[in-house]
């Protein structure tokens, strides 16, 4: 009976388990070939598709409609900035956003500058919203991958490159 009892409970809480996760996952690849520094934010559609009804009025359709994909993108923007070890900023463009499966991606970039030894990330998507939401930055491209996990009352982190 107790077994039974667990199992009806694991029932239940399912629905319960399908939230949003409250966690996002960005790459920042220096891609030497471009001479760029590319950003790939992923989100959890469903994470997207609940933010977007916090943050606008009306009836949002972040899967099917393209200017609710550009406004959300556009949040994501002003949520992330990236700066040289001494304070310089990057200027980061946007490149565009997409619906990819359980998915939404936000993708920006910026030049390398010369000589750049680290950098210095703020990455604020989504935790003005849900102060329990963690965004993973692997900073790839330059040396071993490093990792940058802002959550809490993290605002700026920083990932320093190797020397030769």
């Amino acid at each position: 009976m107790r077994f039974l009892l667990i199992i009806v409970c694991f029932l239940i809480a399912a629905p319960s388990m399908a939230h949003q996760l409250k966690s996002s996952v960005t790459t920042v690849l220096f891609n030497q070939r471009t001479h760029n520094i590319e950003l790939m934010h992923r989100f959890y559609l469903h994470d997207t598709e609940h933010a977007v009804g916090s943050l606008f009025q009306g009836k949002v359709d972040i899967i099917n409609n393209k200017r609710d994909q550009k406004r959300f993108a556009k949040y994501v923007e002003s949520h992330v900035a990236l700066q040289t070890l001494t304070g310089e900023p990057l200027t980061l463009n946007y490149v565009g956003a997409q619906v990819d499966g359980k998915f939404f991606w936000v993708y920006q970039e910026a030049t390398i500058p010369d000589e750049i030894e680290g950098v210095k990330m703020s990455n604020g998507a989504l935790r003005d919203l849900w102060p329990a939401q963690v965004n993973m930055v692997n900073v790839e491209g330059r040396g071993k991958v490093k990792t940058l996990n802002f959550s809490q009352d993290d605002t700026w982190l920083e990932a320093r490159f190797e020397t030769n």
